[in-house]
């Protein structure tokens, strides 16, 4: 996520820029800034929000407002709402002057996190021009370098990467080396060098920097390295791709970062086995949806905050008016309004939680009706394509005479079927199946290679589907050639019968048998997919020294 690049500025330096050296009023703190400061930096930061606001209503003091909607802006950054939190910082600078020396450290901050929240929100040329009026009110040449990092990262987004270069390049020059800010900078400036020049080595600088955060303890830094690491290594060296996610992931969970977790997610879902993407891919949806669903709720308590504090004082100065009789009646409306404006919110935030969980299940079941068809056909192509031309070669090959005009039968058969491979069409229904089932295991004996076939008869199929004859076909069909392309049998035997309500196929050969470190290809791959498709099991007896027993069984009707 772009974001993370900013290396934003902490809230705890954000806030002390305001008050680092306060104008001299505001040593004596009102007791709400007071109650305010202290949930702030005690984690309760939406207690905090709501006494900051009071604070900004009603206090007479300009530098305790403007730093009161600093603090609040801060809050609301750091929940999601940039918007609010852009109306809470221009607020501030209105109760500040640029002529006062006291203010120019809470005017450098405020359009420092203005930046942020514009380029949060992509809005880079933008957050540049406040970058230059936080340089212009900046007194301190350590913020400074932040300021100018946050600028290089906006020109990076807009692609402007000489500029963004000439500025890295002034940091890296002024910084101290093995610092925090020093890796920063310098695994910054790489990853530029290499969006500005594919074929820039970025591993030795990134590498660099990671080590230096490693040894200062730096881990938002090692977070931001891993990221830029796994983006390097994607398309040449997925492998190293995915360890990089993995240790971005691991340490986004341990800073528990929600972004930084579901753009490591993205990585790994991208680049991981099949057997691991759907897991990460549920994480995910749940983070996304919960991260959602705590920003919005934020926005709309912050609002809701903010409204109820106007509400409450419209009706304090209206009850002063009034008499106490309409006092109680006045106490009662406002606490069904609250009432039923927090029933709306529930009801809003469910709504859209409703909404994207319904989007998503529509999106994935197209994505998977899509993935079916497009592993029916594959399968289709092999069993007709490719199976078929195996098995015709075969016959060919073990014939000193090859009639013409039955060879073409047999080719323009396999042409009419692989020209209708993308239709439901199946195999004839009068056909006699285990005469036909037989012919097909047989044609795989030659002068070298017996081929038993023993208990195929028309009273085991009457039961069985005309689809699953014809998969049972299909997986035959696949093990007999994997049999004649890799075991090197002399003596094959399938063996047929039926077992209570399932029928039962084994087949034994005597070849060289499975490799010990065995994997499933394409062909055996499909094989599985059909058993399973028709409520199958298969399994593989590789236990004796040599030749190989598969057990295949699948219930009838």
């Amino acid at each position: 996520m772009k974001t993370r690049n900013l290396y934003l500025t902490a809230l705890a330096f954000y806030v002390c820029a305001c008050d680092r050296h306060p104008a001299p009023h505001l040593a004596k703190k009102e007791p709400n800034y007071k109650k305010a400061e202290s949930l702030f930096y005690y984690g309760n930061k939406d207690s905090a929000f709501y006494y900051f606001n009071d604070v900004a209503g009603n206090s007479k003091d300009s530098s305790q407002v403007a730093v009161s909607y600093s603090y609040m802006a801060s809050i609301q950054s750091d929940a999601g709402d940039y918007f609010g939190s852009q109306e809470n910082l221009l607020l501030s600078l209105k109760h500040l002057d640029e002529k006062k020396a006291g203010d120019h450290y809470c005017l450098s901050a405020n359009y420092n996190e203005l930046g942020l929240t514009s380029s949060r929100l992509g809005n880079y040329e933008t957050a540049i021009r406040y970058y230059d009026l936080a340089l212009r009110f900046s007194p301190e040449a350590k913020f400074k370098w932040r300021i100018l990092n946050n600028k290089a990262v906006a020109f990076q987004n807009l692609q402007q990467y000489t500029q963004a270069l000439s500025l890295y390049d002034s940091l890296l020059n002024v910084a101290t080396p093995d610092t925090k800010e020093y890796a920063r900078i310098l695994s910054n400036l790489a990853k530029t060098k290499w969006l500005k020049d594919s074929s820039y080595n970025a591993v030795p600088p990134f590498s660099s920097a990671l080590q230096i955060e490693k040894r200062v303890k730096d881990e938002w830094g090692q977070n931001a390295s891993y990221a830029h690491l796994a983006d390097y290594h994607f398309l040449p060296h997925p492998d190293s791709a995915l360890f990089y996610s993995k240790m971005m992931y691991a340490i986004a969970q341990k800073l528990e970062s929600p972004d930084d977790q579901l753009e490591a997610l993205q990585k790994l879902i991208k680049l991981s086995p099949v057997q691991a993407t759907q897991a990460y891919f549920e994480r995910y949806l749940q983070l996304n949806d919960s991260l959602q669903q705590k920003r919005n709720a934020a926005k709309n308590q912050f609002a809701l905050i903010r409204y109820e504090a106007e509400k409450h004082k419209a009706e304090n100065l209206q009850l002063q008016k009034e008499n106490a009789e309409k006092q109680s009646e006045m106490i009662r409306q406002r606490l069904i309004f609250i009432f039923a404006g927090l029933l709306l919110s529930l009801t809003i935030v469910f709504l859209i939680v409703w909404f994207r969980k319904r989007k998503q299940q529509v999106l994935l079941k197209a994505e998977n009706t899509v993935r079916e068809s497009r592993l029916k056909t594959s399968q289709k192509v092999h069993d007709i394509v490719a199976n078929g031309l195996y098995r015709i070669m075969t016959e060919i090959e073990h014939q000193d005479h090859v009639e013409k005009n039955l060879l073409l039968d047999k080719i323009e058969d396999m042409y009419e079927r692989s020209r209708d491979i993308s239709y439901e069409k199946q195999d004839s229904a009068h056909a006699i199946f285990h005469d036909e089932l037989n012919k097909l295991l047989e044609s795989f004996a030659n002068g070298s290679r017996r081929v038993l076939v023993v208990g195929s008869r028309e009273e085991l199929w009457e039961r069985v589907s005309l689809n699953v004859r014809q998969e049972v076909k299909c997986i035959l069909q696949e093990l007999m050639v994997n049999m004649k392309k890799h075991s090197s049998a002399g003596n094959v035997v399938i063996k047929f019968g039926q077992q209570e309500n399932q029928v039962q196929i084994q087949y034994t050969d005597d070849g060289i048998g499975l490799p010990a470190e065995f994997r499933y290809g394409n062909g055996l791959n499909n094989t599985v997919s059909r058993i399973t498709t028709i409520r199958g099991k298969i399994s593989f007896d590789n236990k004796t020294t040599t030749g190989l027993k598969i057990l295949i069984s699948f219930p009838i009707g």
